[in-house]
């Protein structure tokens, strides 16, 4: 009895520090960063799929909820700061959206091939910008008071980013299986 209670102790630290370095990648990933316009361009929707990936979809998804949570008590972990007045701003559906992401990308099949995983990936990268899109929507036309159509929005929160999340997702489909063997430590 005592030694599956041990057992158990060492899989919840383990999960713990799993968890807190996932986060700590996340914030690492946000302040690598190009400014663009309304969005920056970060490596975070590479970290949210890489984390998937690697973590499986409990783990990614509780890694990114952790991150959230740091943010909205006000520890400098997003692009541009942190607290609960962040979630106010333009990227707070993208945030939001990674929690799917790495879902989505932690649900994946281990050994999966490259190109099943590219499309796995594109597949999880685009529910990120759906929901940064539509809250991007929301956020310019009722908050800033201008009167944008989706198409616009979409101009400015998701074209620019096309070909750079492509490369992000080449990498990630290439690199899938040695990603995939973490997934199997954890």
């Amino acid at each position: 009895m005592e030694a599956i209670k041990k057992i158990e102790l060492n899989k919840i630290s383990k999960s713990i520090l799993i968890t807190i370095f996932g986060s700590l990648l996340l914030t690492i990933s946000a302040k690598i960063q190009t400014p663009l316009a309304q969005v920056p361009v970060t490596m975070q929707t590479f970290a949210v799929l890489f984390l998937g990936m690697a973590f499986g979809y409990k783990m990614a998804s509780a890694t990114v909820i952790l991150y959230l949570a740091e943010g909205a008590f006000g520890f400098p972990v997003f692009a541009k700061g942190g607290g609960l007045i962040y979630f106010q701003g333009p990227t707070t559906g993208y945030l939001f959206g990674f929690i799917i992401g790495a879902f989505v990308a932690g649900y994946f099949k281990i050994g999966s091939g490259p190109l099943s995983t590219f499309i796995k990936l594109f597949f999880a990268v685009s529910l990120i910008y759906i929901f940064g899109l539509i809250w991007l929507w929301a956020n310019l036309n009722f908050y800033s008071g201008k009167e944008l159509s989706f198409f616009q929005v979409f101009e400015i929160g998701a074209k620019p980013f096309l070909i750079i999340e492509t490369y992000k997702l080449l990498i990630l489909a290439v690199l899938s299986e040695k990603i995939f063997k973490i997934r199997r430590f954890i």
